[in-house]
């Protein structure tokens, strides 16, 4: 049988591994250093979100092109509710308990609008009892953090041309667009607490935090160190053993 040249010795025993194993286990330590970076670069992103949802700062005015805004960015802009045509996004939750989120389009002096999230509200005795969400339509500023919508095709739960306010899942600008009849910028305002013109808004970055980040680049981190650790016990070998 062939033999195998050590590449280390202890004592009676040696390290001679096979070109196979070891192939796979340097395959599988790239894979998963890799994920391990990806999820420790996604930890990173995390807290910088973070430390910008806590900066206080003074709020810059809403521009033309709202796509570039950074997330969590202070705004402001002027306009006027359009208190006839608002959205609720449905199945929003506050402290376990079912509701919505209040969206209501800010019209803006250039024809365009905005849509500022005004709060958190919950569901009356069944979902098809909506809250009221009436709101003046006099010139305002409306200040808040920006953030884009989230990613996920809209659904209606009432059928198109339905009365106002609309229930909407997930929506996106382009639909919304089409349904207000006029160009509306992509993302939202989430209204500041003190405005007194919202509902609940305990507003928290969202999505999974730096720690569960960190958590899961240490479990890639360690599958990486357990291939290496079963390509070790595999190539290990006795002094006697000759195959």
């Amino acid at each position: 049988m062939a033999k195998y040249s050590p590449v280390l010795r202890i004592g009676r025993w040696r390290l001679a591994p096979r070109a196979r194993p070891t192939f796979a286990m340097l395959a599988a330590v790239a894979l998963f250093s890799a994920l391990g970076a990806w999820q420790l670069d996604r930890a990173a992103g995390k807290r910088a979100l973070e430390r910008a949802f806590e900066r206080p700062g003074a709020a810059v005015a809403l521009p033309a092109d709202a796509a570039s805004l950074a997330t969590y960015l202070r705004v402001y802009a002027d306009g006027r509710y359009d208190a006839n045509r608002q959205f609720l996004h449905d199945n929003r939750s506050h402290e376990g308990r079912a509701g919505v989120e209040v969206l209501t389009p800010l019209l803006l002096p250039d024809g365009s609008a905005v849509l500022v999230n005004r709060g958190w509200l919950p569901y009356g005795r069944t979902r098809r009892d909506l809250p009221g969400v009436g709101v003046g339509a006099e010139p305002r500023r409306v200040t808040g953090r920006w953030r884009e919508l989230p990613r996920a095709p809209i659904e209606l739960v009432a059928p198109a041309g339905a009365s106002w306010p609309r229930l909407v899942q997930y929506p996106r600008s382009a639909e919304l667009s089409g349904m207000l009849g006029r160009h509306l910028r992509p993302g939202y305002i989430l209204l500041d607490p003190a405005d007194a013109d919202g509902y609940v808004r305990n507003w928290l970055p969202v999505g999974t935090s730096p720690v569960r980040h960190l958590g899961y680049a240490v479990q890639w981190f360690a599958f990486a160190a357990t291939a290496v650790a079963i390509w070790a016990a595999l190539a290990l070998r006795h002094g006697r053993d000759e195959a």
